[in-house]
């Protein structure tokens, strides 16, 4: 790939997130604490950090604005899990959990929720928790539901929802992500167009961004090993188990290429985040620095 020069993907803000450093649950013994993340996401040149899973990083956000600013970081996001596609029934327990978050995405001056859709096999264990396929009527609470919390998230805290495609739930697929962007509002509903996990579920990035690019709100930038993820389609291994085998690697020794990704996303005209994202749960705890240095480099050299 051709290095672009520094000012071509002005429009693309880049940062990191916990999950960089192998961070996937509030408190868990194999993660690194919160303040050696804060320390190390900073020594790498990142600016920017979503909030990862809630109560890893402290909740109040008097503390995490001192533990931030003080480290010149700021917050791009925060993240929430839904199972929508259950109905109605399940709205007040999302909201009591989308509330908490959203507020204190807010209070830390950041303007996305990033919306991952529940999991249809644990992605611990790899437990098949529920069909892999929507009946008609759980696509239409799936749309329908997501609608509501985009306006709801919107008027109640001046969030704008990034729904994230994502591997072992029902928004993976190019056929499927593409049936949910059909089905839902552009004005109440965007997407986090994570790379890695659309490769991994057999997407182009490219060809999306190409076609729906009104309705990318975010991006996740991740690379998949083109070798693992054969190995992992061939045994139908799990998502989590997968991450573990190191299906995840480091840019830029998988797919997509990043460049041609950014390049489409600076065309749409619009400000962007660009969030390095490499799923590494479990990981030792000295292995994520190094990876984001040279990430961060990489970047640049992309010219973002």
């Amino acid at each position: 790939m051709t290095a672009l020069s520094p000012s071509s993907l002005s429009r693309i803000r880049i940062g990191s997130a916990p999950d960089s450093w192998g961070v996937w649950f509030p408190d868990d013994p194999r993660q690194v604490p919160w303040q050696r993340f804060l320390d190390e996401v900073a020594d790498s040149g990142y600016e920017w950090i979503e909030l990862g899973p809630y109560g890893y990083l402290p909740t109040d956000p008097a503390v995490l604005t001192e533990e931030t600013g003080r480290r010149g970081l700021k917050v791009s996001a925060g993240t929430v899990f839904t199972g929508l596609h259950h109905g109605t029934a399940v709205w007040d327990e999302t909201w009591a959990h989308v509330s908490d978050i959203a507020a204190l995405t807010q209070a830390m001056g950041a303007r996305h929720l990033v919306v991952i859709p529940s999991f249809w096999r644990d992605d611990k264990t790899g437990e098949v928790l529920e069909p892999d396929t929507l009946t008609p009527e759980q696509w239409r609470n799936l749309t329908s539901l997501t609608e509501r919390l985009g306006h709801e998230v919107r008027e109640r805290y001046g969030l704008s929802i990034v729904v994230h495609p994502h591997a072992d739930t029902h928004i993976d697929s190019e056929e499927n992500v593409t049936r949910f962007l059909d089905g839902t509002d552009s004005g109440l509903v965007s997407l986090c167009l994570d790379t890695g996990h659309y490769a991994y579920c057999g997407g182009d990035s490219v060809k999306l961004i190409e076609t729906y690019g009104e309705r990318i709100g975010y991006l996740h930038l991740k690379q998949v090993d083109p070798e693992i993820l054969a190995d992992v389609r061939a045994k139908g291994t799990p998502f989590g188990p997968a991450v573990a085998q190191g299906v995840m690697c480091e840019p830029p020794s998988g797919v997509p290429a990043l460049g041609p990704v950014l390049e489409a996303a600076q065309k749409l005209g619009a400000e962007l985040f660009g969030i390095v994202e490499q799923d590494m749960y479990p990981c030792e705890p000295d292995a994520p620095l190094p990876i984001a240095r040279r990430t961060r480099a990489f970047l640049r050299s992309c010219g973002a």
